[in-house]
């Protein structure tokens, strides 16, 4: 079987993404998911607040007290230049690129264009094969419009594409009035790849201490179906690569989300489940399906039950929401 697939330009030996998480914080733990397996690995996301964080802190101390002397401050480079804290994401980047063979793709998570650009620049010359977006954006002010939020968006990447030469995906919520609309403004801008969908952690409430809590709930494979449905609707129709994330849990859901049109699935939750090696159980599902099923290729699936290519397209739509409310039949009491 031949699992290779193309995302972002790039040939990767399997469809089988580790994404951004802790587990890539460890360099063993990279090395890892190349030997289980892993297409790419994505690197766990440095926050535009850190960046911001660190570049005032360096800023203070190299400022503190330079007032008194007149020449003190040429002893120092500029503040912009450096980035004390992030230069260990720098560092990871360059050995991950020198003991595996794998692309690895860089991961900014933030919503403002602030420091995004330099530090993506930087990340491209330490050695990232890719970069992905994580726009991670919750507006809660009135004023703002769906116009104004869509366009903060595609300054983001239009803004990080001037800045380099390696591919640029970005990273999305599913929560925009028209999503297909978005997607195809985002590729027309330049977009290499949509990765869907980013899952916001909603916050709980601690009934002791009444304080808001942050609550980490892992997907489950019934959170494959928002991506499925719209890589489904979008395959054929943007030039991107489509990423599907969040719901990867098995070789079935992996199989599902090729056939819909994905490049690559992106598992973080089934790994942090089950455990790195995961991926090769899943690989190996894969490699079993298409085996029973007769088909030779990834490519060869690749959008086999797309909108475009299924038997029946309203499937994906309306018609398809109104067979299933009213074929369902409650369970009968005795």
């Amino acid at each position: 079987m031949n699992i290779t697939t193309h995302y972002l330009g790039l040939t990767l030996r399997s469809p089988l993404i580790a994404s951004a998480s802790p587990l890539s914080e460890s360099l063993d733990n990279i090395k890892r998911m190349e030997d289980a397996g892993a297409g790419a690995v994505v690197l766990f996301s440095l926050f535009e607040e850190q960046i911001r964080q660190e570049r005032e802190a360096m800023h203070h101390f190299m400022t503190y007290g330079t007032e008194s002397n007149s020449e003190a401050l040429s002893y120092f480079p500029e503040p912009d230049e450096y980035h004390t804290g992030t230069k260990q994401y720098l560092q990871l980047i360059q050995r991950a690129k020198q003991v595996v063979d794998i692309p690895i793709i860089a991961s900014l998570n933030g919503v403002s264009i602030g420091g995004w650009t330099s530090f993506a620049r930087q990340m491209e010359e330490a050695g990232a094969d890719a970069l992905e977006l994580n726009v991670y954006y919750i507006p809660t002010d009135m004023n703002l419009s769906g116009q104004q939020i869509e366009q903060t968006y595609i300054d983001i990447l239009k803004a990080v594409k001037a800045a380099v030469k390696i591919p640029v995906a970005i990273k999305l919520s599913p929560f925009f009035s028209n999503f297909a609309h978005m997607a195809r403004d985002l590729d027309n801008a330049g977009a290499d790849a949509l990765v869907m969908f980013n899952r916001f952690y909603q916050p709980d409430i601690d009934l002791e201490t009444l304080e808001v809590t942050p609550h980490v709930l892992l997907s489950t494979a019934q959170d494959l179906r928002l991506p499925l449905t719209w890589i489904g609707i979008l395959y054929g129709r943007v030039k991107a690569s489509l990423a599907a994330t969040s719901g990867v849990h098995s070789s079935d859901d992996a199989v599902k989300l090729i056939l819909a049109g994905a490049n690559v699935t992106m598992m973080t939750s089934a790994l942090l489940k089950h455990g790195i090696e995961h991926i090769r159980t899943v690989e190996h599902g894969l490699n079993q399906w298409m085996l029973d099923h007769d088909y030779k290729s990834v490519n060869q699936m690749r959008g086999a039950v797309s909108q475009m290519n299924a038997e029946d397209p309203s499937a994906f739509e309306r018609a398809q929401y109104m067979r299933a409310l009213t074929s369902y039949s409650p369970v009968s009491k005795r």
